[in-house]
């Protein structure tokens, strides 16, 4: 394999999301209580609710209603140089680390695209607290907007092998077969959500093993930065430095859910280009959508070929006094 995008060659740029014209507010709808939906408009998709109207908490005593929506709260991205931190304003941050370059490959075969590799971050941004979007509602996470996560000074994000520390139920579905299997899922996020007994698949996107920024096949820019914005959500679940926020359990408070559930992610493109304009009524997509319709046009040469993905995941929350 010949690597044909090279660090030296790649630019760092970028802009951090304007919470006004990047920002696709509706994807926070539906708003639920309970499992009835009471506030929808342009058709939005909403996960399952499967929560009572009427909830109590212990920790902090509360007796009050159930309400479900999406809270835009993490903010993840791919970039070709490492340590350009394209989500705050292309700052280029190298510490003098060595740290894999992101590239592209060829096969000598000739049987399609090559593979490529991405570095990727992970960003708290809990931009409905920090705005004051809602005063004195206690279902927001508090906060500002900062970096979580840096794949280039991860050691498994550079080997499939090591990686298996982190993931080795990716040998059972190592197969043609498994593999195969998640055309099924293409069909389900493509018309949905994914389906979630299918752990293994990305949707439209590929495996999402192993959870690493080697992709094998690459379509596309922003196919491939997806999937690395679903591989490293799942990473975040797996080393548990991302939580549940949904169902039952997370009405009283996030717990510990290493297994990702992507029905409960939505992701929106803030960077390079915002997809704002609305498909059907919506501008949010659920892990696993195909891109061939709102990625379309979303990737230009040079200064367009990193992406950053606005991040909306499905809060249940038992709000009372």
């Amino acid at each position: 394999m010949a690597p044909l995008l090279s660090h030296a060659a790649a630019t760092c740029s970028g802009r951090f999301p304007n919470p006004i014209t990047d920002i696709c507010w509706s994807c926070i709808l539906p708003l639920s209580i309970g499992n009835a939906t009471v506030g929808n408009f342009g058709g939005q998709e909403d996960a399952p609710n499967d929560v009572p109207a009427m909830c109590s908490c212990i920790v902090n005593p509360t007796i009050g209603i159930s309400v479900g929506f999406w809270e835009p709260a993490r903010h993840v991205e791919a970039v070709r140089k490492p340590f350009c931190l394209v989500s705050l304003g292309g700052l280029d941050l190298d510490p003098g680390i060595p740290a894999p370059e992101s590239a592209r490959f060829t096969r000598s075969e000739g049987d399609g695209d090559g593979g490529s590799f991405y570095q990727s971050h992970f960003y708290m941004n809990p931009v409905m607290f920090y705005l004051d979007v809602v005063t004195d509602f206690p279902c927001l996470e508090h906060g500002a907007f900062d970096v979580a996560y840096m794949t280039e000074v991860d050691p498994l994000w550079n080997d499939d092998e090591l990686t298996l520390i982190l993931n080795p139920d990716a040998i059972l579905f190592a197969n043609p077969v498994a593999v195969a299997a998640c055309a099924a899922d293409c069909v389900a996020a493509t018309t949905g959500f994914g389906i979630p007994e299918m752990f293994w698949c990305a949707g439209c996107q590929g495996g999402l093993y192993p959870m690493d920024g080697h992709v094998p096949y690459h379509m596309g820019g922003v196919r491939t930065a997806s999937l690395i914005a679903q591989r490293l959500t799942a990473k975040m679940h797996r080393e548990l430095i991302s939580w549940g926020w949904h169902g039952k359990d997370g009405l009283c408070g996030p717990y510990y859910e290493p297994m990702m559930d992507k029905r409960f992610y939505k992701t929106q493109l803030t960077y390079p280009i915002p997809n704002t304009a609305k498909e059907s009524g919506r501008c949010c997509q659920p892990f696993g959508r195909t891109t061939v319709t709102w990625g379309a046009g979303k990737e230009y040469p040079v200064r367009g070929e990193d992406f950053a993905f606005m991040l909306f995941r499905k809060r249940n929350c038992c709000v009372g006094y």
